[in-house]
């Protein structure tokens, strides 16, 4: 709960996005996550009125364990390019064209 509110949080803080310009909010966890829901922890972060969908990574062998993604679909002029994308815990790893930023 407090990891998955800590990169809502984040998310919305680098990338100035308020909670009322979040259309709606795809989470995915690994399927050893077992003990919360995704979209409770983004309630209590503050996205209490969003259409929320919480869904379970494909479990591949070998894969990082313990792990929430989120795509949030935002009303926002920043250019897609602009975005910045935030892995926190080291789940850096994950994106590999950034991983020696």
């Amino acid at each position: 709960m407090e990891a998955v509110g800590e990169l809502i949080k984040e998310m919305l803080a680098v990338n100035q996005v308020a909670p009322a310009e979040v259309i709606s909010v795809i989470l995915t966890s690994t399927p050893d996550l077992i003990s919360c829901h995704p979209a409770t922890a983004a309630r209590l972060a503050g996205l209490d009125d969003v259409p929320l969908l919480s869904a379970t990574e494909v479990a591949v062998p070998d894969a990082m364990p313990r792990v929430v993604r989120i795509m949030a679909h935002v009303e926002s002029d920043i250019p897609r390019g602009q975005v910045e994308h935030v892995y926190l815990r080291g789940t850096e790893s994950l994106r590999q064209d950034t991983a020696n930023d």
